[in-house]
């Protein structure tokens, strides 16, 4: 992948990142019972976190000093 098409998918993964916790935080606010579709949500938003790192990585490789 090139750096502007690692920087599209960083984005997007973000912003899908920003809406599961709003969707999160939604269901906790209108007190929703339903742990399942909750603990659904985090877990894919762990799999975003950690996909996020791996971008930024990618984008930003280790200088050795």
């Amino acid at each position: 992948m090139t750096e502007q098409e690692l920087q599209k998918r960083l984005a997007l993964v973000s912003t899908e990142h920003r809406d599961l916790d709003a969707a999160i935080e939604a269901l906790r606010a209108s007190g929703s019972t339903d742990q399942l579709q909750v603990a659904r949500l985090k877990k894919r938003k762990l799999i975003l976190k950690d996909q996020i790192a791996i971008i930024q990585d990618q984008l930003l490789p280790d200088i050795i000093a």
